[in-house]
């Protein structure tokens, strides 16, 4: 799939950008051009890594924050003018925390047109159980909500699960996972569940936070917090984003550059063993050809 598939239809962008009547030009302009951007890098991102196929039933995981709202937005909006023929479906899972604003999704997703399902799973009170009280519950949290999801989307009958991750996670996960993991490993834009029964797509995979946050204000979603656990986000993932907030601002272009390396791997310059045969290498040559593995 060439990147011209997804790429957005100008007068497309352009629909819909107006919020009030007294809006500044220059805010408009501002606007339409950040529009644009997250159109084009989702675009670039589902034609790259062919995340969306002819006849597919995209569920899109909305969580009511800015990342997933702004997700199902730009996919909706490159619906309209892709070639090919797709489906999206957004599922939220009301996961029964305290609190939880239960209206807001199904009165904004009946609002907007768009066909949707709410999945009830309890799974606050099996990580209120199993998590010692002081420690962060995330990590369980996101693993049950995985299961359910994956489990829902087969259910349904979805041919992808689209999730709101953006480029900002994939790299801290990167150093998460080098720094406290000693595993050179982020999140893939693409993935294949181990079950082999569920793809997942990461669509905003090229899109950054900034943007995002930008489009989301200017949108005015309505935004569910993702605190009402009461659990704290992970600490050492908010010390990766305090340090690339802060490379961003002394060394512009490196954060860019991080991304970049990630999708340009070079295994026999590593050196893990499963990626590149590293005891097989040989010299070139002809009868005085030496293994290395004969020099011990």
């Amino acid at each position: 799939m060439s990147v011209e598939v997804f790429s957005p239809d100008e007068n497309e962008a352009n629909k819909g950008t107006w919020r009030k009547p007294s809006e500044p030009k220059s805010a408009k302009e501002k606007f339409n051009k950040l529009q644009k951007r997250l159109r084009r890098n989702v675009g670039e991102a589902i034609a790259d890594y062919n995340m969306i196929e002819e006849g597919d039933k995209v569920m899109v995981c909305l969580s009511g924050g800015k990342d997933s709202y702004t997700m199902l937005e730009i996919l909706r909006n490159l619906q309209k003018s892709a070639p090919i023929s797709f489906e999206i479906v957004a599922v939220n899972l009301d996961q029964k925390q305290p609190g939880f604003p239960e209206h807001i999704l199904p009165e904004y997703l009946e609002r907007e047109g768009v066909p949707f399902h709410i999945l009830e799973k309890d799974t606050y009170s099996i990580v209120k159980e199993v998590v010692p009280e002081g420690k962060t519950t995330c990590g369980l949290c996101s693993r049950l909500r995985r299961g359910s999801l994956y489990g829902y989307a087969q259910e349904i009958g979805a041919t992808k699960i689209a999730l709101g991750h953006h480029r900002d996670d994939i790299i801290e996960t990167l150093f998460l996972n080098m720094f406290y993991g000693g595993k050179l490993k982020a999140m893939p834009p693409k993935l294949l569940s181990d079950d082999k029964k569920n793809i997942l797509i990461r669509p905003m995979a090229y899109c950054k936070e900034k943007d995002i946050i930008a489009f989301s204000e200017h949108k005015d979603f309505p935004i569910i917090p993702c605190n009402l656990c009461g659990s704290q986000e992970n600490l050492q993932r908010q010390a990766i984003k305090a340090m690339l907030n802060e490379w961003d601002k002394t060394h512009p272009g490196r954060v860019e550059s991080i991304f970049r390396a990630i999708c340009n791997v070079a295994p026999s310059q590593l050196g893990d063993l499963n990626l590149f045969d590293f005891t097989g290498l040989t010299r070139d040559g002809n009868s005085d050809q030496i293994s290395l593995v004969d020099l011990g």
